[in-house]
């Protein structure tokens, strides 16, 4: 069997060479005869011969090519059971046409003899075609992971570097010099929020998630950064209910979002931009209101690095939604009985 390009496929010499196996295996019978002809032999073969041909590409062709989910236990029993009666009334077909091409041998009195065998050919052929499946789609499965495994560190690297950007740094320094030049009595809380939002950075890098009431612990810390060099030129507003507190979300979403806002949009204290975040129908939404900066493009690391993480841990997707006024990106929430990563 081959892997190639993820399909499922079984060589169709092994097909071959298994109906021929099959049909010499289903003829000892008649070997054991002694007043059998080679004639009579060789179309009693070829009935087995062609009925396994038959069987093998019948179930084949009844399998998903590319699926990596495995079939249900009581869709398997449909396809097992309508293979061995089409392949009854195949075999009466297969013996009829021997008949008439060979009248001189008696193939049609031995029908009963010949559905049994036939029986046992479905069986054992529909059996190795699931087991052959199975094994691939376990292998399709942990191809998958394998994949996404990689996605993921991949994903929580570029995130490593988004926060600890050394711009970011940069500007809150100098944002801290100009607040300790004219004596800014905020400057010590600036430090500690600072320092806070750097050791989270660090420590979080070994949690696919963690829960939403700590990720907005960190953003506050953030928005007080935000806030002392802008002022009032941003309005982030939270609104997020005591139940949606207790779900998980990958470290640093919310800042990733808050970030995005503050980098594709321009602002001023008359022209403020407003990010609103809040739940509604199971879901954590991210709301801004357009203001692009001219000549502005953006390669939409931010928003597939997001993509990229909840794809690790739910199969809930992200959505982004983009009306007229405003940009909007909805997190689905997990919960502990979620099946996450933590």
């Amino acid at each position: 069997m081959r892997w190639n390009n993820h399909i499922f496929r079984v060589p169709s010499g092994i097909i071959w060479l298994s109906s021929l196996f099959m049909g010499i295996l289903a003829s000892i019978p008649k070997i054991l005869q002694l007043n059998i002809t080679f004639t009579e032999l060789a179309a009693d073969a070829s009935i087995a011969f062609l009925f396994s041909l038959f069987v093998w590409y019948i179930n084949l062709s009844s399998l998903p090519r590319f699926s990596i989910v495995s079939m249900a236990k009581a869709k398997i029993i449909r396809k097992l059971a309508f293979s061995l009666l089409l392949g009854m009334v195949v075999m009466v077909i297969l013996v009829l046409f021997h008949q008439l091409m060979f009248p001189r041998y008696s193939f049609s009195s031995m029908l009963m003899m010949y559905q049994f065998r036939g029986i046992l050919i479905n069986l054992t052929i529909s059996m190795v075609v699931f087991f052959l499946y199975q094994n691939f789609d376990a292998q399709q499965v942990k191809l998958q992971m394998e994949r996404l495994k990689s996605e993921n560190i991949h994903a929580q690297y570029e995130l490593l570097k988004q926060q600890i950007d050394p711009h970011f740094l940069f500007n809150s320094l100098n944002t801290l010099k100009s607040m300790i030049d004219i004596q800014d009595t905020d400057a010590g809380d600036f430090v500690v929020k600072l320092s806070d939002f750097y050791r989270f950075s660090l420590e979080s890098t070994k949690e696919d998630v963690i829960p939403l009431s700590k990720e907005t612990e960190v953003l506050e810390a953030y928005l007080f950064l935000l806030h002392s060099r802008y002022e009032d030129s941003i309005v982030v507003r939270l609104e997020i209910d005591e139940q949606s507190m207790r779900s998980f979300i990958p470290p640093f979403t919310l800042q990733l979002l808050v970030e995005n806002c503050i980098k594709h949009n321009a602002f001023t204290k008359k022209k403020p931009l407003f990010i609103d975040i809040y739940t509604e129908n199971d879901y954590l939404i991210v709301k801004n209101n357009y203001q692009f900066r001219e000549n502005e493009q953006s390669a939409g690391v931010g928003l597939d690095n997001i993509k990229g993480r909840y794809g690790f841990i739910t199969q809930q997707e992200v959505a982004v939604i983009k009306p007229e006024s405003h940009f909007i990106v909805k997190l689905p929430l997990i919960y502990e009985n979620t099946d996450h990563r933590r």
